[in-house]
C-alpha cells in the first residue's frame, strides 16, 4: 500500500485511543486518492478490532505508517452457497484426504498461520502488510476468541492455512498461505463447509481479486453487506476447536458432481 500523501485528498480522521471510529458510510468516496479509507489511528487492540469489524471496518496499513481503517464500496464477497469448488479442487481433497498424515482442522496453531501468512510472498508486492504490530493484535483477537485458523497438515508440518474473524455468525477472511498445490483452496474449502454447516451466510473478502472471483467471490454495495454483518452478529458462536471438513456441506452446493 502506498502512503497517502496527496494533496487532494479529502481529510482523514484521526481517532485518539477511546474514540469511537466513524462510521463506515464516512470512508472515502470512488473519486478519492484512496477509496474506502475511512480512519486512522494509533490504536490496534483487540477491543479496537471488534469495534470495527463489527461495523464492517478492517485495518489495513504498511510499516511506517499509522494504523489505517478501511470499509471499501463495493465489498468483496464470498456468499457460501456460491463457492465454486472447482472439478480440480475437488480432486486434490479426494486425494489429499485419502494420504496417510494429511488434515484439515482449525485453531491447532493460529500463532503459525498468520506468521506464515506475513512471510509469504505476494505477487505485484514488496514486503507485507501484515506488520508485526497486525501479528501481535491478530494473535491477542485469538486468544480472546474471535481470531480463528482453518489449516491444512501433513505428516506433522502446517503446509497450508488461512486466518479469518468471526463475530457471532459474522465471518471475516484475512489471508492464506500455501506451500502445496491447491492448499489455501483447501483451506478455504474447509471453512466454506463448516460455515454451509453452521449457517454462515456470507465470508467477507474485504477487496476484488481475480483468484477470488474464480472462487466465486463477487461484489455487493456496501450497505448490503453491512445489513448482513448486522443481522449475522447475534448469531451463536462457532466452536472452531472441534471442527473439520464437512464433505456432505460441499456436496449439497450447486454444480457438485
Amino acid at each position: 500500500m502506498s502512503p497517502i500523501a496527496q494533496a487532494d485528498a479529502p481529510e482523514l480522521p484521526w481517532i485518539a485511543e477511546g474514540d469511537a471510529l466513524p462510521g463506515a458510510d464516512t470512508a472515502w468516496g470512488p473519486t478519492a486518492p484512496a477509496p474506502g479509507l475511512l480512519a486512522a489511528s494509533g490504536d490496534l487492540s483487540a477491543a479496537r478490532l471488534i469495534e470495527a469489524y463489527s461495523q464492517g471496518i478492517f485495518p489495513w496499513f504498511s510499516e511506517g505508517q499509522p494504523v489505517l481503517w478501511w470499509s471499501p464500496d463495493p465489498r468483496m464477497v464470498l456468499i457460501t452457497r456460491e463457492f465454486r469448488l472447482h472439478r480440480s479442487l475437488r480432486k486434490s481433497l479426494h486425494r489429499w484426504t485419502l494420504t496417510p498424515g494429511f488434515e484439515l482442522c482449525f485453531d491447532r496453531d493460529f500463532s503459525q498461520v498468520i506468521q506464515k501468512c506475513a512471510a509469504s510472498a505476494r505477487a505485484g508486492q514488496k514486503g507485507t502488510w501484515i506488520v508485526p504490530e497486525m501479528v501481535e493484535a491478530y494473535e491477542e483477537l485469538h486468544q480472546h476468541g474471535f481470531a480463528h485458523s482453518s489449516e491444512v497438515w501433513h505428516q506433522g508440518q502446517l503446509v497450508a492455512g488461512l486466518y479469518f474473524v468471526n463475530l457471532g455468525l459474522a465471518v471475516f477472511g484475512e489471508s492464506m498461505f500455501t506451500t502445496i498445490n491447491d492448499g489455501s483452496k483447501m483451506a478455504l474449502a474447509n471453512l466454506v463447509s463448516v460455515c454451509l454447516q453452521e449457517g454462515v451466510h456470507a465470508i467477507d473478502c474485504q477487496q476484488n481479486t481475480r483468484h477470488l472471483a474464480s472462487l466465486g467471490a463477487r461484489e455487493m454495495p456496501r450497505s448490503r453487506f453491512l445489513s448482513g454483518v448486522q443481522k449475522a452478529l447475534d448469531g451463536q458462536a462457532i466452536p472452531w476447536g472441534s471442527q473439520t471438513l464437512n464433505w456432505p456441506a460441499l456436496q449439497s452446493l450447486e454444480g457438485f458432481q
